[in-house]
């Protein structure tokens, strides 16, 4: 069985979700401040790394732990359902199955401790 990073075009695709996905983020008023002081295009190419592997890619990443880059942003639970609103939205655009949406963001859910409150 191939991964989901496989089964929809690897990291080229998942470049093209992540460019929407911030393009979705960065028109909403409730999420896009915590972006104004971020260098854009290396946060794209970052998250293209993160989202790959933690679809089934390989492991490219080298951000560090999700607990220590979100520190001192006090993100709340709405923050976080806006941005996983937008990672739906992204991957419904790109014709990802609701079964797969379900997994990638429960992937995404599975870090919600490690993001909120820091």
């Amino acid at each position: 069985m191939s991964t989901f990073y496989e089964k929809y075009g690897g990291e080229e695709t998942i470049s093209k979700v992540v460019d929407y996905f911030y393009d979705l983020v960065l028109a909403d008023e409730t999420v896009n401040h915590f972006f104004q002081n971020t260098d854009m295009e290396k946060q794209r190419r970052h998250q293209t790394k993160f989202i790959s592997y933690a679809l089934g890619g390989p492991n490219q990443y080298t951000g560090q732990a999700m607990s220590k880059v979100h520190t001192g942003m006090n993100l709340q639970p709405e923050h976080f359902d806006a941005i996983v609103r937008h990672l739906h939205a992204a991957l419904s655009h790109f014709g990802v199955s609701e079964e797969d949406i379900d997994f990638a963001l429960t992937r995404v859910g599975s870090l919600k401790d490690d993001i909120l409150y820091k």
